[in-house]
């Protein structure tokens, strides 16, 4: 038996079998070179690497013209043997969920081809997909990085390729997992070793892999429904070192922002939001501000100054009168180093009223929710609120404490932040309402009023 009757058996038409023996033995061909091997057309050879291109089995370089490559044919046999033994065991598994009526999911196998050239394939469907996230979780080294998006757990803990990430964090591969929690499939992380490192994030949707310095996968198009096959689902294999960086600098970035999976699942598994609260100072140079505050007036030196021993026992070694009073300055003092007091106050505030709009997510309608807000509110103690609906729905604050002295807390900016907030969590992603909020310096009667315009339907 020849290695063309085989390729057959395994599932290549004629033709693709021939594209692979020849590529195999001859890497970096273009299309027009490969159809003269083949004794066919640039646009049948075209044809059959498009295919061989999806499945894993052709990689190109990033080049003009474009070259095409495939890996030998004994890797490409055991990848076609795999991706059989994945179907059946597909068929299996499926069989069995119909009579028990329960859905599955499996993967195939995809291989890959290490050239110095950056090279890449497009990946169709998600079978290939993980398959070949399944290889690069058992060929790293160093590290690997999946972003998994808001589904990508679900449909990687019904892969193949779960148990090859899990053995790669279990020899001392550096894993970490970066995805957006869903209260449906929080309860798959669990299936993750438990070295893994996984993180939050709101801003990140995209799925794909990043394995040690040379390979990644981007995501380019998603099924929607989440607990489908992925027949439509399509990624982009990279390799190329300076890429495979580059995305990691990116997640890296994202990284240092994300939320670990402890505190972040906590809205799902307790009903409370307990992520970290960065609050934001003013910017500029905060040398110079306490250069400013010190009395500094002298320049600091371009170049290395000679030691002055006369000057040095001038200048003493006594805490500046300056630092003192600085020490004993209270609240106004902060400002001077741009804090902002007020500023954080109302940050709180806003951190506070997400708690809160997430606490009533529950509750539907637009005035039974506000209701609510402002029972909480007023029971609190905050002050007074109501709404009126002249001459446009909106919401009156009343703040009694605000004050100008310097020295108070300024604990209205609090008490406006927890409305701002609320009213921006449950408001801000939902196309039928937009909020504005009016300040009424010249109405004694309220310290501020929001606006929330409805569309027509609501």
């Amino acid at each position: 038996m020849n290695w063309t009757t085989l390729l057959v058996d395994a599932g290549l038409s004629e033709r693709e079998a021939e594209v692979v023996i020849v590529l195999s033995t001859k890497s970096n061909l273009k299309a027009s070179e490969l159809a003269k091997e083949l004794g066919t057309t640039r646009l049948d050879a075209y044809n059959s690497l498009e295919r061989l291109q999806s499945t894993g089995l052709v990689t190109v370089t990033v080049d003009r013209p474009m070259k095409f490559s495939s890996p030998p044919l004994k890797n490409v046999l055991e990848h076609l043997i795999n991706i059989r033994k994945e179907q059946l065991s597909k068929i299996q598994q499926g069989f069995e969920d119909i009579k028990q009526g329960n859905s599955q999911y499996v993967q195939e196998d995809v291989t890959e081809s290490a050239e110095v050239e950056p090279k890449f394939a497009v990946l169709k469907e998600r079978i290939h997909i993980f398959t070949k996230m399944e290889k690069m979780a058992k060929d790293s080294q160093d590290s690997l990085i999946l972003t998994l998006g808001k589904f990508g757990i679900l449909h990687l803990c019904r892969s193949t390729a779960l148990s090859e990430v899990n053995k790669a964090a279990q020899r001392g591969v550096e894993v970490r997992v970066i995805a957006q929690l869903d209260r449906r499939t929080i309860r798959f992380f669990s299936e993750l070793d438990p070295s893994i490192s996984v993180r939050h994030s709101d801003d990140l949707e995209s799925q794909g892999t990043v394995v040690d310095s040379s390979e990644a996968i981007q995501y380019l198009n998603t099924e929607e429904n989440p607990v489908g096959r992925g027949k439509t689902d399509a990624a982009l294999l990279i390799e190329s070192a300076p890429f495979a960086d580059s995305q990691r600098n990116l997640i890296e970035s994202i990284w240092e922002e994300a939320i670990p999976f402890d505190l972040a699942s906590k809205r799902f598994t307790e009903e409370r939001i307990v992520d970290p609260l960065k609050l934001t100072l003013d910017g500029g140079s905060f040398l110079d501000r306490i250069r400013d505050v010190l009395q500094i007036s002298d320049e600091l030196p371009e170049s290395d100054s000679p030691f002055n021993l006369d000057a040095f026992m001038a200048s003493g070694l006594e805490i500046s009168d300056a630092r003192k009073k600085l020490g004993t300055g209270g609240i106004a003092s902060l400002s001077t180093f741009g804090i902002d007091v007020g500023s954080l106050l109302r940050q709180v505030g806003n951190r506070i009223g997400e708690e809160l709009a997430f606490s009533l997510r529950k509750i539907d309608g637009h005035v039974e929710f506000l209701s609510e807000m402002m029972d909480w509110y007023e029971y609190a103690g905050l002050g007074e609120l109501n709404y009126d609906s002249d001459p446009t729905f909106h919401i009156k604050v009343h703040l009694s404490s605000n004050t100008d002295n310097s020295e108070q807390l300024p604990l209205w900016e609090l008490d406006d932040g927890i409305i701002e907030g609320t009213l921006m969590t449950r408001y801000s992603a939902i196309n039928e309402v937009s909020i504005e909020r009016i300040q009424s310096p010249e109405n004694s009667d309220e310290f501020c009023r929001y606006n929330l315009i409805l569309s027509d339907d609501n």
